[in-house]
């Protein structure tokens, strides 16, 4: 069943909702929070809790990748980011920190733009890349699909665990007549490691990506802290029906597949704990954070957060965002919390939500009730 509803005569559109649009609702049972497991496989590697740092040079370093992987979760380093185009990017994130231009002056735009226009270098991906892998730590790393087929062969040759294909968007079917587009389903099954790809935001485009062979699926599209996707392109798609609309290209793939499981990761507009849980709720079965770590002590952006987007050298869509500080990585992901805004003790909360729903781990809590509160 389809809701939609008529924008004047010409035009219908489908009913859609953001996570601050849902709730969960409590069933019969509840559980004591230390009897919740959070626990989260993806392939061959468990972790401990189901959070992905996202590969954003304002929450990941290899210092912060390596902590996150500690404290049991994955750290994604952005191979395309700061800590592969400078040997030392101590320098450019002070100077990051420190701009003072804001969304109304674009001096911080164009200077982001400068400074990110420094080459790639592929012995820093090599560097980096081993820097995490010798602490001991799942590796993972992304590449954006325009820049996948240049560097991929350096990522693997340096041992990376998990590749990360990550884009605003990402189709298993992208048309150009100018350039040979990355055969998706081609690449990723010559690969040894499993591959994550996205963002998709729709059905029929996350049933594609699961037929290429990827063991997970971004959810997200226009979302989170520091984009401004909605502004420069007027494209958005609200969260909590994209979660439920790829959960669903699960479900169907996993019966066309004979049974193959595809990882749903929710990537974008999890700006506090009660987000997190309702995307769980909602299907998702891990998400990739980048704006609540980045408020973490440790995080390299020092308390400002910032994407790709936001310095795009031809058409930036992005926003320089001050998220301020709330205390250590550890305090962020398992507490004592501080404050009680939802963005501290993260993985406590989702524990406390399971358990006063009655859900014992998250495949079970993927199948709370939930209501529209709007």
């Amino acid at each position: 069943m389809t809701y939609e509803i008529e924008i004047g005569r010409a035009k219908r559109g489908r009913r859609a909702y953001t996570l601050d649009d849902i709730a969960i609702v409590p069933s019969r049972r509840t559980r004591d929070h230390n009897d919740v497991s959070v626990k989260w496989q993806i392939d061959a590697y468990q972790f401990e809790t189901p959070v992905i740092g996202a590969p954003m040079d304002s929450v990941m370093s290899p210092a912060t990748a390596i902590a996150l992987g500690q404290l049991g979760c994955l750290g994604v380093l952005d191979l395309e980011g700061l800590w592969t185009r400078y040997e030392d990017p101590q320098p450019v994130l002070d100077e990051l920190a420190a701009l003072k231009g804001s969304a109304e002056d674009p001096s911080a735009t164009r200077r982001m733009q400068e400074l990110y226009e420094a080459p790639i270098q592929a012995e820093l991906i090599t560097s980096r890349l081993a820097e995490i892998r010798a602490s001991g730590v799942t590796v993972a790393g992304s590449l954006t699909p325009q820049r996948t087929q240049e560097f991929y062969k350096t990522v693997v040759a340096a041992g990376v665990d998990i590749f990360v294909i990550r884009g605003t968007t990402v189709s298993a079917e992208h048309v150009s007549k100018t350039t040979e587009p990355l055969n998706l389903k081609q690449f990723i099954y010559e690969l040894d490691v499993p591959v994550i790809v996205g963002g998709a935001a729709g059905y029929t485009p996350a049933l594609h990506l699961m037929r290429t062979g990827a063991a997970g699926v971004l959810v997200g599209f226009g979302g989170g802290a520091s984009t401004t996707t909605r502004r420069a392109l007027g494209i958005r798609s609200p969260m909590a029906s994209a979660i439920s609309d790829v959960a669903a290209a699960r479900r169907d793939y996993m019966d066309e597949s004979g049974g193959r499981y595809v990882h749903v990761i929710a990537d974008g507009g999890l700006g506090s704990s009660g987000d997190i849980i309702k995307a769980i709720a909602m299907g998702a079965d891990a998400v990739m954070l980048g704006a609540t770590l980045a408020r973490a002590e440790e995080a390299p952006g020092r308390g400002w957060h910032w994407g790709a987007e936001a310095h795009h050298p031809e058409l930036p869509r992005g926003d320089r965002v001050k998220m301020g500080t709330v205390g250590s990585l550890e305090e962020v992901l398992f507490g004592p919390a501080h404050q009680a805004d939802g963005s501290a003790n993260l993985i406590g909360a989702l524990r406390r939500a399971m358990a006063t729903t009655g859900y014992s781990d998250l495949k079970e809590f993927q199948r709370v009730e939930v209501v529209v509160s709007k």
